[in-house]
């Protein structure tokens, strides 16, 4: 991450102010030093120490060590992933249990310490993301299969572009029907979690625990991609 990526010029560069760069870190660094932890890539944990930012060093953790002392619980079920996955015993749904829950706990610390980024964001971005981070564990409770081309047919659904205030889904007229639909459902879940103390989400969870209610979802899930595409 840097200090960039405030000019249109710079879209390839990761501003160390964006919310999704601090997001995406913990979700793209936390596994990595989980598998090497997990001996799973035959490296060292001590031939790997990850570069720091600019600035707020100290928000971030940057080897196996330091990370397990940061959030000891998300590298314990990345490891436990790692580990599963070389288990002659392990199966589909076992991965994606394992999978879920490390993903989603790679969630829990930062959209708690960033929450202060949102001031960089319009109101209606700033929802969104909160929004997308509820959906992860609704997502996670149902065990979603992430194919490559079906995690290809979600992305699609997602923003082209960061929201601005004047953006009103489902009437955003560079979007897409899918992308302007996903908004709507993403900000309804979102409105339903925060209102029910995520009640919701507890229930939702114990409808998710047998394998035919998430059969029944995904078949859902796939279904509104595919119409409302």
């Amino acid at each position: 991450m840097t200090d960039c990526g405030n000019e249109l010029n710079e879209s390839l560069c990761v501003s160390v102010d964006s919310w999704w760069a601090d997001i995406n870190y913990y979700l793209s660094v936390i596994p990595f030093l989980a598998a090497v932890d997990s001996g799973i890539t035959g490296i060292s944990p001590n031939q790997i120490t990850i570069l720091p930012p600019p600035k707020d060093q100290m928000r971030f953790c940057y080897n196996v060590s330091d990370c397990q002392s940061a959030v000891p619980g998300t590298m314990n079920r990345w490891r436990d992933f790692f580990q599963y996955m070389q288990l002659n015993s392990s199966d589909f749904d076992g991965l994606l249990n394992y999978l879920w829950e490390a993903h989603a706990s790679s969630l829990d610390y930062p959209t708690s310490a960033f929450g202060d980024r949102y001031n960089f964001y319009s109101e209606k971005e700033a929802n969104f993301e909160e929004n997308w981070a509820i959906a992860v564990n609704y997502l996670a409770a149902a065990r979603l299969p992430t194919t490559q081309n079906r995690t290809y047919s979600f992305q699609r659904g997602l923003p082209p572009r960061v929201l601005v205030d004047t953006d009103i889904a489902p009437f955003i007229p560079d979007f897409t029907p899918l992308q302007n639909e996903v908004l709507v459902s993403l900000k309804l879940l979102g409105d339903t979690d925060r209102n029910s103390g995520s009640l919701s989400l507890t229930l939702w969870e114990n409808l998710m625990s047998t394998k035919l209610a998430r059969t029944l979802f995904l078949k859902a899930f796939e279904e509104f991609l595919a119409t409302s595409s």
